[in-house]
């Protein structure tokens, strides 16, 4: 897996030449947050509001199911930084007149040979997964939280790979800094909740 500094240099290499491209052609450089928005662009944004809603409920879940100290605090923090992003990624979509979904867990639609579809997003889970988290508790609960989170945060670090491989998408300034952020916040929660993990 890709750094956090790593990806930071490879997007930013990207958008250079990106630049360096357009100026040969004799157009002026490119403006930060002037970049056109992507279909990719739409659906990362829009598909992460209801990705990070479920994580939200799982985390909400915590402080009334478990005694660890440690699992309170990584979920409280999950929480208060999902939220946020869940208010700015609504923003985003309403300052350009895009349709603002709801934020709670939901399938998201995509477009395969013109025919749109419904389907879970990477790392979601199911409804039987969150049917055990809710109904677990004690050290049960901290397991399968732990466990479920996980595979919730590599589903988002999966959404912005599929991101920043879509041809054109994350040059507007804002879902570059989205991916960015969410790609650096989870892949250190990832480690961390792997090492609290191997303490149950």
């Amino acid at each position: 897996m890709l750094s956090v500094v790593r990806l930071a240099s490879v997007l930013l290499l990207a958008l250079g030449g990106l630049a360096s491209a357009r100026c040969a052609e004799g157009q002026a450089p490119p403006v930060p947050g002037r970049y056109p928005i992507t279909r990719a662009d739409v659906d990362f944004v829009t598909g992460m509001i209801s990705h990070h809603a479920q994580a939200v409920v799982m985390a909400n879940w915590a402080p009334d199911r478990t005694e660890s100290r440690a699992v309170r605090v990584l979920c409280a923090r999950i929480v208060n930084a999902q939220a946020d992003e869940i208010v700015n990624f609504q923003q985003w979509l309403e300052d350009r007149g895009l349709p603002v979904p709801e934020a709670r867990p939901m399938p998201t639609k995509v477009l395969m040979d013109g025919v749109e579809h419904e389907m879970m997003m990477p790392g979601m889970l199911t409804d039987a997964q969150m049917t055990a988290l809710e109904q677990s508790t004690g050290v049960e609960f901290d397991r399968n939280l732990l466990t479920f989170m996980i595979q919730h945060h590599e589903g988002a670090v999966s959404m912005v790979n599929q991101l920043l491989a879509s041809p054109g998408a994350a040059q507007d300034e804002m879902v570059f800094k989205f991916a960015s952020d969410i790609y650096a916040d989870q892949t250190a929660e990832i480690e961390r909740m792997q090492q609290m993990l191997s303490t149950f």
